[in-house]
């Protein structure tokens, strides 16, 4: 029988044995590293960054000085792996991840919850909608997944992105029913238990009255300590924000068109969303093949590092749609006149 005493340590147990009984470790630790896994994917927790007056070179704290143990993978993030002899090295496409926060960019996660996607039987159509209302009002999307409707996916989804991201919008697995597992998987995301939340049932009380068969009280349960409800006229029930974790419960695009606008009015008010400059946007088409575009785009990538620079073909055989995305208009016009610079002018046309 194999035992492990320190199973149930959490990440502060574990550095003050280390500390109490001096047991050396690795210097890495020292330096900001909190968790150590391969070259490609272990940097400094930008957590334990010390910000200095004079833009010198970034500083962090031991890893014993992280005040939340939870954080202890925002340490991890991938890098790029050096390029292979007589390969082209991958050019990167915008802003570099490690470099969003510090130009001032606000991300954000989406995380929809539901078998019925994974399955097929029905379509995401919140998540493409939700995108476009983050980026017009200045917003970058990190990344949109879908997982099952089980509170160890939900909380493992939540955990990756909570740290990475300014805020996280969760749709989906809200209510009553065995598959309703969000707000599960979220208090265990945070590591906090469920909790009757009064003001909440008040409104479940409300809206369901005698059609409640079940625990009204049971329903009401949220991640304690960290919940707070947004309360808006036009919401027959409040919005649930567990710190930077919104959670919807919007069913289809009119629903949540409504949600959003409820948002937007909030925020007037409080600081639940910043609203930052929207992404200005330009499109161009041509008939020009992949092969012929290929090597001036990742020129120009380079060139503009600070724009988001994509291709894509609404068929096959059809025109190729190359789309310029950024904060500033003139740099997004410069970029899209030094590609055509580069052919001649006719082989390219605006896509309105």
């Amino acid at each position: 029988m194999r035992v492990n005493p320190i199973l149930d340590w959490s990440y502060r147990d574990v550095w003050a044995f280390l500390l109490t009984c001096k047991v050396q470790y690795c210097s890495l630790y020292g330096q900001g590293y909190t968790s150590i896994g391969s070259i490609h994917d272990t940097v400094p927790n930008a957590l334990l960054c010390i910000k200095s007056s004079d833009n010198s070179k970034e500083q962090f704290r031991p890893a014993y000085l992280l005040s939340d143990g939870r954080l202890e993978r925002a340490g991890r993030a991938k890098k790029c792996s050096p390029p292979v002899s007589g390969c082209f090295p991958a050019v990167s496409n915008g802003p570099k991840s490690s470099d969003v926060h510090e130009i001032g960019m606000l991300t954000a996660s989406i995380i929809a919850v539901g078998d019925e996607i994974l399955f097929g039987s029905i379509e995401d159509q919140l998540g493409p909608s939700l995108c476009r209302k983050l980026c017009s009002i200045g917003w970058t999307v990190s990344q949109i997944a879908v997982v099952r409707n089980n509170t160890d996916s939900v909380a493992e989804e939540v955990e990756r992105r909570k740290s990475a991201n300014d805020l996280v919008f969760v749709y989906g697995g809200i209510g009553p029913l065995h598959s309703d597992v969000t707000v599960a998987g979220i208090a265990k995301a945070f590591g906090v238990r469920l909790a009757p939340d009064e003001e909440f049932e008040e409104y479940l009380s409300h809206i369901l009255g005698e059609k409640c068969t079940g625990n009204r009280n049971e329903m009401a349960q949220l991640p304690e300590g960290i919940t707070e409800l947004l309360h808006h006229e036009k919401l027959p029930v409040p919005l649930i924000k567990c710190l930077n974790v919104v959670i919807l419960t919007a069913t289809n695009v009119t629903e949540l068109d409504w949600q959003w606008d409820c948002l937007i009015e909030l925020t007037r008010s409080s600081s639940i969303l910043e609203l930052a400059e929207p992404y200005v946007s330009k499109r161009l088409r041509t008939t020009l093949s992949d092969v012929e575009t290929a090597q001036p785009l990742s020129k120009l990538c380079l060139d503009f590092p600070d724009l988001y620079i994509g291709c894509y073909r609404e068929s096959r055989y059809g025109p190729l749609v190359i789309s310029f995305e950024g904060k500033d208009q003139a740099r997004v016009k410069a970029a899209a006149e030094a590609l055509c610079k580069k052919f001649r002018p006719e082989q390219f046309s605006e896509n309105n």
